[in-house]
């Protein structure tokens, strides 16, 4: 089914829970599109830490999914414990987490991807990181990149080493983008005031994080709790074929320098676009080598280039190329 989704030019308004509504202090909402073979292990990795209905609502939020019976799954597995909610018509992903924001009721809202999934001690800890530092409009932990099966994909670096309010974060996090959506929880207040995501399909989350960060402390604990998943269905994973991973990326570096002082932004694009060259030529060596994906490798390698044409990763990227289109051009 082809997306209904127009992202707008500004944030899409998050009114407040009416009054009367019951406040739980979680929110764990679960956006869903095509991630039924990961489902019941995110849903399980949240029931196993569930503090109880009064103190967390727990809703998985579907946008017309086709790969499988979702309200089946959700019943099975969370056995009237978890709430659902189905799109009317496919909105697609940015207007599908919009959704989830307005229908949390919770002061901390989690977004927690179908094919994603969090560890033990999630909860608690970020929970203990709001009653330490109230003055956080987020809070986040650590968190890995993972394949299908659950096991580590790559040495993604941390984000930082002491737990506490995060520093110099709007400069860190406009330059480069450290945080993936299953290790992040905001506050609904937070949205309530900046908004819900937009402006781009592929790092609106990205934005987001920027957007908060330029008002807000963000709260860290340096643990591994969240996991995200990497796999052919992903949005992530197809915007790189058909290029709006690149573009969206470009258009979100432009939209993160506004936040930034005027003075410091020529030298924080120039460092951004260096991070995603070197990001970008890095995971093409890993399509070439790793996994035999020659036609993606073709297109990331390109892309790496767009980014930047210079540095050592990015001239390995250039060979890689070159390699590529000379053994295999037709």
């Amino acid at each position: 089914m082809a997306s209904l989704e127009r992202v707008p030019q500004s944030p899409p308004v998050i009114p407040p829970v009416p009054d009367g509504v019951p406040r739980p202090l979680w929110s764990v909402m679960i956006p869903v599109y095509n991630s039924l073979p990961y489902l019941e292990q995110t849903i399980r990795s949240i029931l196993a830490q569930d503090p109880g209905e009064d103190l967390m609502q727990i809703e998985v939020v579907d946008d017309i999914s086709n790969d499988g019976d979702v309200a089946a799954l959700v019943e099975r597995v969370g056995k009237g414990r978890v709430q659902f909610y189905k799109q009317p018509v496919n909105v697609g992903n940015v207007r599908n987490f919009e959704t989830c924001i307005k229908r949390a009721r919770g002061h901390y809202v989690h977004l927690l991807h179908g094919d994603d999934y969090v560890e033990s001690g999630y909860y608690a800890a970020v929970q203990q990181l709001f009653e330490d530092f109230p003055e956080a409009g987020a809070a986040c932990t650590d968190w890995h990149y993972v394949t299908d099966d659950g096991n580590r994909l790559w040495n993604n670096e941390m984000i930082d080493t002491e737990r506490g309010i995060l520093k110099n974060w709007l400069h860190r996090i406009a330059v480069r983008q450290y945080l993936e959506p299953p290790a992040m929880v905001v506050k609904r207040s937070t949205y309530e005031d900046l908004g819900a995501f937009y402006g781009v399909h592929c790092a609106e989350d990205w934005v987001m994080w920027v957007r908060i960060a330029s008002k807000y402390p963000v709260a860290y604990i340096p643990e591994v709790l969240a996991k995200y998943r990497v796999h052919q269905q992903n949005i992530t994973s197809a915007s790189f074929k058909n290029g709006n991973n690149f573009r969206d990326l470009m258009k979100a570096i432009q939209m993160n320098m506004l936040y930034l002082p005027v003075g410091d932004r020529k030298k924080a694009e120039k460092a951004s676009r260096k991070n995603f060259a070197y990001y970008f030529a890095h995971l093409a060596h890993n399509k070439y080598h790793q996994n035999g994906d020659i036609e993606m490798a073709k297109i990331i390698a390109h892309d790496a280039l767009r980014f930047q044409k210079s540095g050592m990763a990015i001239k390995k990227a250039m060979f890689l190329y070159f390699k590529i289109l000379i053994r295999y051009k037709k």
